[in-house]
């Protein structure tokens, strides 16, 4: 068990993730509900156009904040949720449409979308298609299901095996197959996506576990995947002294992965290397003499 003997506060505004994380933690020490504020004043600037990093840092916001704030979290966050929901799919939309294409820049591309979707004219169903089929995947999952194993046999351990090859650093093999190649392959044989579309359809974690082995196979993964998860933050909590440093800044800083439930070469692949950075992190600050073991 390792301890902070430094000035905490000055380390983790050097070495936070980002403005959000520092002031969840110093929320938590301090119980300013401001610092809160601040927090979600950075996630609604913080424009990256995708839909799923606003509402999970919305959504843990309030987890953190209803321990100190129960009736404020339940009256405020519900409806903040159900905003969202309402509302953000089709300003990511415009938003994407805009300043990918590198036609505005992304305070304009923020305007453009926020008008387009407090004052839009026409019928807008993205935001119906996203609750029905984006939020919950299912309708992905059911055609993997519908042609596999009847057109396309299990994988079994193949895509573990293409896992442990996507955790290889391309410097160290030039020639690796790309991995992205890898997973597409897989949603064309099944027939999601068309093989000249332009789309990027990758299965999510619960449909790679079953295209492995079946109901038996998502029982098994799932129940690993939260294994996993668990054993790392409590070893993050080990390392760094306890909740605030280990699980708040450096399991929810590295792991966020977790979160999302992406194919497995995708998340085997983060997941080993933040394992990697966390012993790294913990190491320089041993060394720095900030962490000191009790």
């Amino acid at each position: 068990m390792f301890i902070i003997i430094n000035d905490v506060d000055s380390f983790i505004r050097r070495s936070s993730i980002n403005n959000y994380i520092f002031n969840i933690v110093k929320f938590l020490r301090y119980n300013r509900l401001n610092t809160a504020f601040n927090s979600v004043f950075g996630i609604v600037t913080n424009t990256s156009g995708f839909k799923e990093p606003i509402i999970i840092s919305v959504l843990v916001l309030g987890i953190f904040l209803y321990p100190n704030y129960k009736r404020l979290v339940t009256i405020i966050f519900g409806p903040v949720l159900i905003l969202l929901f309402m509302f953000l799919p089709a300003y990511v939309n415009s938003f994407r449409q805009n300043v990918w294409s590198g036609d505005e820049t992304s305070d304009d591309a923020t305007q453009i979308a926020l008008d387009a979707t407090l004052n839009t004219d026409t019928e807008d169903t993205s935001n119906w298609i996203f609750l029905c089929y984006r939020l919950s995947e299912i309708d992905m999952f059911t055609r993997y299901v519908k042609s596999t194993p009847s057109q396309v046999d299990y994988y079994g351990t193949q895509i573990l095996k293409q896992s442990a090859i996507a955790i290889v650093p391309r410097v160290f093999w030039p020639s690796k197959p790309n991995t992205e190649e890898l997973i597409m392959q897989r949603v064309y044989d099944a027939g999601v996506v068309n093989r000249s579309s332009s789309v990027s359809a990758k299965p999510a974690f619960v449909v790679d576990a079953y295209l492995s082995g079946g109901a038996w196979g998502i029982f098994i993964f799932l129940f690993a995947y939260g294994a996993v998860a668990q054993i790392i933050a409590v070893k993050a909590e080990e390392l760094f002294g306890g909740y605030i440093l280990g699980t708040a800044l450096i399991f929810s800083g590295l792991f966020q992965i977790f979160w999302r439930g992406l194919s497995f070469e995708f998340l085997i692949n983060s997941v080993f290397w933040s394992y990697i950075s966390m012993l790294a992190i913990f190491k320089v600050l041993r060394s720095r003499n900030i962490l000191k073991e009790i």
